[in-house]
């Protein structure tokens, strides 16, 4: 009997070393798992927040270039028939010179009044499509829209430096000169 009560005390002793050996290592794992887990959820919500910058920085960017080719194609639109109404100009100033004509000539008042009709026809649809003419005459030189071919001695000092006459008219398709206004400047 007394190898039967020193066995079970070695079973006790064994089994209370195994319980506390093993109470002690299980939170120390578990610890350990809660870090890693930690560690673990710190990555992905750095992956999220990377993810979600990427996404944030591709959305900024294509409603840039978006914004770039709306602006283009407005640009392509508004300029698009730059070259024909370029080529129009010279008919435009050929029907002022041809009115200029018919008035000093004393022409037939019907004559005078048709090539009025298509210059005004002619005149207002090119208006339409964004064509004005520049002011020139009595402005003060501005070699943003004027051209001066020549300088013509004045008596006044408040027509120095500025138009006396227009040798051509000068325009502009949706603000932008398409052909500067050739003046004589006062000196």
């Amino acid at each position: 009997m007394e190898e039967t009560k020193d066995i079970n005390k070695n079973e006790e002793v064994v089994s209370e070393e195994n319980s506390g050996g093993t109470a002690v290592e299980e939170p120390q794992a578990e610890g350990e798992e809660v870090k890693q887990e930690n560690e673990a959820v710190k990555a992905l919500e750095a992956r999220v927040a990377e993810v979600n910058d990427k996404y944030v920085r591709l959305a900024a960017e294509f409603d840039n270039y978006r914004r770039r080719t709306a602006r283009e194609r407005l640009d392509l639109i508004s300029t698009a028939g730059e070259d024909i109404i370029k080529g129009i100009l010279p008919v435009l100033d050929d029907c002022e010179r041809a009115l200029q004509v018919l008035r000093d000539s004393g022409a037939d008042k019907a004559a005078v009044e048709g090539t009025e009709l298509i210059y005004t026809k002619l005149m207002n649809y090119l208006k339409g499509r964004g064509l004005s003419v520049i002011e020139a005459l009595g402005q003060e030189l501005d070699t943003d829209y004027h051209e001066a071919v020549a300088q013509l001695p004045v008596q006044e000092k408040k027509q120095k430096n500025r138009i006396v006459d227009v040798i051509q008219q000068g325009y502009k398709l949706n603000d932008k000169v398409i052909r500067f206004a050739k003046v004589v400047v006062g000196v």
